[in-house]
């Protein structure tokens, strides 16, 4: 903990209501940072109780609104993404708010920023979800700031789209209609595992200017992680698979047994046909501790659920299951155009 208040230096968050930003201010409070949140709309901060905190609103997509957020800020974190909002365009919108951002860190003189990107090799064919997030991490280092990118997979922990995509699937379906995705290799991190990630950077200069790839302990497949999932809930589930199913089927069938968006399912999906693991093991060497297991990492979930007094979600009944495989099936061999 410092203790000269002067000597503390002032951490900007951005997409503080965020999954990620909302876990980490509290956090960064913790440390004795001074922690200023820039959020749209500043009412959607009370409540949080976080005490000692600065407030701005800002919007990534206005630059004028950047500069006077970024006024004295020695660290800014970049974490917030358009395509949460389930809006078409995301693309777009996040390389030119990346670009405001860059800009904007930049004139205000703001030394360095922290940005949590996505896994995927640069030479594959990245769906356009894992594309952008390697676009916007280029974009804020083509500015006169020092960069650390984190990219990780899926992230494990209540709340995540990801997380909770294979939550629900495999607590309402016993059955699981596989397509080929299931068997992508995807390397899935605890969600604190990330934010002890992003908080300990602060202190390690040889993570500046950095694109860091981070992962949990475990490479496994898609269908992997439900199964392991199914386990640790002690539930029977089998994976059938269909070669058929498309990713635009795979976002309706999604949207029947869950209660995730297409618009926010679409992205998800196309980006797993990717492989996403860590092949580039330098952040193991530059921080002091292991992430934990796949099977840790939903275990701990499960807690927090319970903790915040959120049951996981039910199986459905079997006339039920039947109502949805009937559904599923008439998606699945119907037309995909």
């Amino acid at each position: 903990m410092m203790n000269s208040t002067t000597s503390r230096p002032l951490i900007l968050v951005t997409g503080a209501t965020g999954y990620v930003g909302g876990r980490l201010v509290p956090r960064l409070l913790e440390k004795g940072y001074r922690v200023r949140c820039m959020v749209r709309n500043a009412v959607h901060i009370k409540g949080k109780g976080w005490k000692g905190i600065e407030v701005m609103t800002g919007d990534v997509l206005e630059y004028s609104s950047l500069l006077p957020a970024l006024q004295g800020v020695d660290t800014a974190y970049y974490l917030v993404h358009s395509m949460e909002s389930g809006e078409e365009g995301f693309e777009e919108r996040d390389l030119y708010a990346a670009q405001n951002f860059g800009r904007a860190a930049q004139e205000a003189g703001v030394r360095r920023i922290i940005y949590l990107g996505g896994l995927g090799r640069d030479d594959d064919e990245l769906s356009p979800h894992l594309r952008s997030r390697h676009e916007v991490g280029e974009q804020l280092r083509s500015w006169n700031v020092a960069v650390t990118e984190f990219r990780a997979g899926v992230i494990i922990g209540k709340g995540s789209a990801s997380y909770d995509l294979v939550r629900y699937l495999t607590d309402r379906i016993p059955v699981l209609i596989s397509p080929r995705w299931v068997s992508t290799l995807t390397q899935p991190i605890a969600i604190d595992d990330v934010l002890r990630y992003l908080e300990e950077c602060l202190e390690i200069s040889e993570t500046e200017n950095r694109i860091l790839e981070i992962g949990g302990r475990d490479i496994m497949s898609y269908g992997q992680m439900m199964l392991t999932y199914a386990k640790v809930r002690g539930l029977q589930r089998w994976l059938v698979p269909v070669p058929v199913l498309t990713p635009r089927l795979s976002s309706w069938w999604v949207k029947l047994v869950t209660p995730l968006p297409v618009s926010v399912a679409r992205p998800l999906i196309d980006g797993l046909k990717n492989q996403v693991i860590v092949e580039d093991p330098s952040a193991r060497s530059l921080f002091d501790f292991t992430p934990m297991g796949y099977e840790e990492a939903v275990r701990l979930a499960l807690r927090s659920a319970e903790t915040g007094n959120r049951k996981p979600a039910r199986s459905i009944p079997a006339q039920e299951d039947r109502r949805g495989c009937n559904l599923l099936y008439a998606l699945l061999f119907g037309s995909d155009r």
